[in-house]
């Protein structure tokens, strides 16, 4: 008989509500989530950059503009080649395919222990390897990957820094690679498409996250006070503010609320890079007088686990207020 990869979603599903997921099946339960219109990110050449000081320029004014105004934008021409993504998805399928026992109980691969994540809740259905941590383990196309996205990280932070201060070390100095973290991602197919989250809206708390999502999408993020769904381009990578940087500029570029809902029929996979500080590392304003309180990220990470356990949600920056 063949192993069972899936976590058992619908029997915890069922402890917690009854007969709730037979209505899901039976498509009465959650009509309230509604069809949204898709839009395009902005999109930025980041091979501009290195051309003359007009392309350059220009290059680096559509970053800033698309942090300011969006929380989101898209890079392509980014020195990430599309045969990188492609090997390091078919290392994550693999993954995702080993017995759900096997993941969840052992070490794969010399992953770190823990890894293997599912999420339960009875609105989201998604599990992931989360914390990866390049130079541990013996994948080298996922260490390929991580090089490449970390170094694409610090250039895009460098030049939202210097749009507002001038030249910044911040990120240089307190972004490594040792703070920063892969997670890859995969939504199984829901009955109810849409109307169950693979993940629940939320902003990150990271300075930068760097995505790239296959060919089933379903990403969607606030834009003027509304849901929008995110057109695909197979050729970005997707790049959105955080909540550490939302701080640091003293809310001059903005950490977005968005969302991925599952597909009716299809499994999703996505790559998320998590572009961190140090944990020690204090977040504050580049300028005085600054709307938001000086923290550290570890303090940051921890009000946000005590506020996702005590309220279902991050509730985020608006603590740090002054």
């Amino acid at each position: 008989m063949d192993e069972i990869v899936e976590p058992p979603f619908k029997e915890f599903c069922k402890h917690l509500s009854g007969n709730c997921v037979d209505e899901v099946e039976s498509g009465t339960a959650f009509q309230k989530f509604f069809a949204v219109d898709e839009l395009d990110l902005p999109l930025v050449g980041l091979n501009l950059v290195n051309l003359g000081p007009l392309e350059s320029e220009e290059c680096k004014r559509q970053i800033c503009d698309a942090a300011s105004n969006w929380g989101f934008l898209q890079l392509v021409n980014q020195g990430i080649s599309l045969d990188i993504v492609s090997r390091l998805r078919s290392e994550q399928v693999k993954l995702f395919r080993q017995p759900f026992n096997k993941k969840a109980n052992e070490k794969l691969l010399n992953l770190p222990s823990g890894s293997y994540r599912w999420e339960h809740k009875l609105q989201a259905l998604s599990c992931n390897f989360h914390g990866l941590k390049p130079f541990t383990y013996p994948l080298s196309t996922i260490d390929e990957f991580a090089v490449k996205v970390f170094e694409m990280g610090q250039q895009i932070a460098q030049i939202l820094a210097e749009n507002l201060s001038g030249k910044s070390t911040f990120c240089s100095e307190n972004c490594l690679p040792s703070s920063c973290f892969l997670r890859m991602n995969r939504y199984p197919p829901c009955l109810v498409s849409s109307n169950v989250f693979g993940i629940v809206p939320h902003i990150d708390s990271d300075f930068l996250t760097i995505l790239h999502q296959d060919e089933v999408g379903r990403l969607q993020i606030i834009k003027d006070g509304k849901w929008i769904g995110v057109k695909l381009n197979p050729e970005a990578l997707i790049i959105n503010i955080g909540n550490l940087f939302q701080a640091w500029s003293n809310g001059i570029y903005n950490s977005v609320e968005h969302l991925v809902l599952n597909h009716q029929k299809v499994e999703r996979f996505s790559i998320a890079y998590f572009f961190c500080s140090l944990a020690d590392a204090v977040i504050q304003s580049y300028r005085e007088p600054s709307i938001y309180r000086s923290f550290s990220f570890r303090e940051y990470q921890k009000q946000v686990q005590e506020d996702a356990k005590s309220t279902g949600n991050k509730v985020g920056l608006s603590r740090s207020y002054r």
